[in-house]
């Protein structure tokens, strides 16, 4: 093979054949990704629903998207029913301000508004620290059977009763402020539904 001269023309020539071949590559494994990433999320968020509704044998209704003022994207909440009344919901719920970013949660009240349970969807906080939250909320730090709406629903450094992860406050405090979120979203839905 004869080599090719070294004009500008050969070179954009050249370029534009590997940024077509690495684009191809990449569009691939892109669409051959995307439905088990997809299907494995919705796992998650299938699981994630029953494991903090008040009783795992409720019936889940349509899923409702609420809007709160402040906040640019909906939350979503699952209504749980019991010989057709309400006793809860899981909602889908997010916080923008983690260490690490966005925390999305997925927060059981029961009818009253205390909460049930938990799971983290999402989050990319810092390994050993903010990335306790998953369990550090069911432990040292409780939240469950406690209602994000009193007063006390916030780090004890703030004021409040609930320990904060030891050095990832500022984990603590978004991951709060989604419980709380959720609280006011299944209030606003309740109103709604009146």
């Amino acid at each position: 093979m004869a080599k090719m001269e070294s004009t500008l023309k050969n070179m954009v020539m050249s370029l534009t054949v590997i940024a077509l071949i690495a684009s191809s590559l990449l569009a691939g494994g892109y669409v051959l990704t995307k439905e088990p990433i997809d299907k494995a999320t919705q796992a998650k968020k299938d699981n994630a629903i029953k494991e903090v509704l008040p009783d795992k044998t409720a019936e889940i209704g349509q899923a409702v998207e609420v809007k709160l003022e402040g906040f640019e994207d909906a939350f979503v909440v699952y209504p749980a029913t019991k010989n057709g009344e309400l006793i809860g919901a899981a909602i889908e719920t997010y916080d923008n301000n983690g260490y690490g970013g966005k925390i999305k949660t997925m927060v059981g009240l029961d009818a009253e508004g205390k909460v049930v349970n938990y799971a983290i969807l999402q989050m990319s906080e810092t390994p050993g620290l903010g990335a306790k939250a998953p369990e550090w909320f069911k432990t040292k730090g409780d939240i469950r059977g406690k209602n994000p709406a009193e007063d006390s629903f916030k780090v004890s450094k703030d004021g409040g009763e609930i320990d904060a992860i030891t050095a990832s406050t500022i984990t603590s405090r978004a991951f709060l402020a989604s419980v709380k979120s959720a609280y006011n979203v299944f209030v606003k839905y309740k109103e709604q539904q009146k």
